[in-house]
């Protein structure tokens, strides 16, 4: 509890957890808007998440070296008040009965646009406002308050949808970024001034920050592992309330509590995480995380009525665990690890291999349900989740105990060549 006697970490954990709950509500409510109000196909429903995650392939590059040029705080709380502004529009259009599926889609689009600058300000903020021995616990305490809420989020968003419509649910969220832009602008810590890099033009930096992302063997292989892990998690997720509710025959009030408790993992994950990375290692806690967790993946097809329940409920938990208790330790290796000045655009280089898959899976998620089934589709998808983890033992993590916490002592990054190559075209596609 020692960080959260700190005012300034208080306040951000708190904006961000009531954020984060408006988020997960919407995760369940928006589907449900487009799937019970509008009778959104499967193909459908899966563009909305798609649209989401795309401006990390068109913008998630230039926005890092934008991040880089600017104080942080004052982008987050843009962010959250544009974000609100966005999402408002859908329960107003709902109740004027003027809401289409082209709405959604550029709600969900613009949304995720703003989420790219505010995530990766984020990314870059937390740095000044904590010392770099409390970044692993402070880490900690933010995703795990995450976890919680996208436990209480979804459960939410199925009551809410029964009792007021899918689209009023939607305020939840509105509500969430108007908090978390009050807890930012009453931070008392002064930001430091951002000093301008020397590297020269927007282009430059940009290409600064993907070489050296592309040169380090670390920071290649886990970006090249989320980019698959994220395909197939996304994949799922994104066919995953059609599949329960018109496969599996589920009503709104029961998906959403499924999801909660599918949702209980991220707890878990974030509750373990220090620990499990103190005791095992950082390098061989994030392997076992991969590798544990993500096999998991094959018990959602066999989901069904009744016990067979069960089935979801534990991969769903399993998969929540290895995700967030890995990104935990991901994120402290991450900001320990890289030179602050250079931080916002090997976050966002990253942040682009890894989430420029997800509107790829998303899609890939509605075409296979659509072409093959909901059941097959979730087979395919989740047997490539499954195996994800393997590509985390082509580098160097499987000699290590610990992942480094700076350059110093490590292996120098090799001259750019093939390995960087593919990183700058995986963060194309």
């Amino acid at each position: 509890m020692s960080l959260l006697r700190q005012r300034d970490f208080r306040l951000l954990w708190i904006g961000q957890a009531g954020s984060t709950f408006g988020a997960s509500v919407t995760s369940v409510a928006l589907p449900l808007v487009a799937v019970a109000t509008l009778g959104a196909s499967t193909f459908q429903v899966a563009l909305l998440t798609a649209a989401a995650w795309l401006p990390w392939v068109l913008i998630g590059l230039p926005a890092g070296a934008w991040v880089d040029r600017l104080r942080c705080r004052p982008v987050m709380v843009t962010c959250d008040l544009v974000a609100a502004l966005l999402f408002a529009s859908v329960p107003i259009a709902g109740w004027l009965d003027v809401l289409t599926i082209g709405q959604l889609l550029a709600v969900a689009l613009a949304g995720g646009t703003v989420s790219v600058f505010f995530n990766t300000a984020y990314q870059v903020y937390l740095p000044t406002l904590l010392d770099r021995a409390d970044l692993a616990e402070g880490n900690a305490k933010l995703q795990g308050t995450e976890a919680v809420a996208q436990v209480a989020g979804p459960g939410a968003a199925g009551l809410l949808a029964s009792l007021v419509g899918a689209a009023t649910a939607l305020l939840a969220d509105v509500l969430g970024f108007l908090g978390s832009a009050a807890c930012l602008l009453a931070i008392r810590r002064r930001e430091p001034r951002r000093v301008a890099d020397p590297a020269g033009g927007l282009g430059r930096q940009i290409a600064e920050g993907v070489r050296f992302t592309a040169r380090d063997p670390y920071l290649r292989v886990i970006a090249v592992w989320g980019a698959a892990s994220n395909l197939g998690l996304i994949g799922y997720q994104a066919i995953l309330v059609v599949f329960l509710v018109r496969e599996v025959g589920l009503g709104p009030g029961t998906v959403g509590g499924l999801v909660a408790v599918m949702s209980l993992g991220g707890v878990v994950g974030a509750a373990i995480a220090t620990t499990l990375s103190r005791r095992l290692g950082s390098a061989r806690a994030m392997l076992l995380c991969a590798l544990g967790a993500e096999p998991f993946a094959l018990l959602i097809p066999m989901t069904a009525p009744g016990a067979r329940l069960g089935l979801l409920v534990l991969a769903g938990v399993v998969i929540g665990t290895g995700v967030v208790a890995g990104n935990v330790i991901k994120s402290g290796f991450r900001q320990a690890y890289v030179p602050h000045r250079l931080l916002g655009r090997v976050s966002v280089t990253m942040q682009v291999v890894n989430l420029g898959t997800l509107p790829l899976g998303a899609v890939l998620g509605g075409a296979l349900g659509t072409a093959l089934g909901l059941r097959p589709a979730m087979w395919v998808i989740t047997g490539g989740l499954a195996l994800s983890g393997l590509i985390l033992l082509t580098g160097p993590l499987r000699k290590r105990r610990d992942l480094p916490e700076s350059q110093q002592g490590t292996e120098l990054p090799a001259p750019a060549g093939p390995a960087g190559a593919e990183l700058v075209s995986a963060a194309g596609r």
